[in-house]
């Protein structure tokens, strides 16, 4: 018997759906588990140990919205990825912020889930893997294998976007970055709803940064950012 990929919590109410995607997952190589409720979800995360989780947001005994603030309330580096028919910029603009890494609406493709969910284990395991590297950016340190941003003063815990929104900026500084560049190193892809969503994690961002007031992340209107760090002396 060949070696188990990876363990996923799948949480989906519609029973044919989810009969065919826990099959087809199981078909590639990994151990599903699927849950039929939100609640069912919180409670089997808490008791077993995960790699990935895949979740509906319309199911009944709490929302996928619940079940992946309870989940990031336990690990900011799981990836979490909805699926989900609620596919307005509203609806996915309120998954990224509570704590979604990927957002799929239905119906979608199922090659296009087996890659994310490959994509989102491979930066799982370089993050496991890779010897610390931790990044001095004016007063603040940051470290991405640990998600933090410390100051003199305070540490902020940063989920696994966040950190690797930041890495690439780290890499880039002082130079005018394109937003499609981002998109595509960050994401994987790019285009408007996911565009949006990087809006949305740049807000957190500023907010971490702006203890030090050396430190500016500048959106370069029609272009993209610049992210200005202090040069050592």
């Amino acid at each position: 018997m060949s070696a188990v990929k990876a363990t996923i919590l799948f949480a989906e109410d519609d029973a044919s759906l989810a009969f065919m995607v826990k099959d087809t997952l199981e078909d590639e190589g990994y151990a599903v588990v699927h849950c039929s409720d939100g609640q069912t979800a919180i409670d089997t995360f808490d008791k077993a140990k995960f790699d990935i989780c895949l979740l509906d947001i319309m199911m009944p005994n709490k929302d996928g919205y619940t079940v992946a603030k309870k989940i990031r309330q336990q690990s900011d580096v799981i990836p979490i990825i909805f699926l989900s028919t609620k596919s307005q910029e509203t609806d996915r603009l309120k998954g990224y912020d509570t704590g979604a890494d990927d957002y799929l609406a239905k119906p979608f493709s199922m090659p296009e889930l087996l890659k994310k969910i490959a994509m989102f284990l491979r930066r799982t395991k370089k993050l496991h893997s890779d010897t610390a590297e931790n990044f001095i950016i004016g007063n603040l340190v940051f470290s991405p294998a640990s998600l933090k941003v410390s100051s003199p003063v305070e540490t902020f815990n940063i989920t696994q976007k966040e950190a690797d929104l930041l890495k690439f900026f780290c890499q880039h500084q002082n130079k005018v970055i394109k937003r499609e560049e981002i998109l595509l190193n960050v994401w994987g892809k790019d285009d408007y709803f996911l565009g949006r969503s990087m809006d949305v994690f740049i807000t957190k961002l500023r907010k971490f940064l702006r203890t030090d007031p050396g430190i500016g992340l500048e959106t370069i209107h029609g272009i993209g950012f610049r992210f200005t760090v202090p040069q050592a002396t």
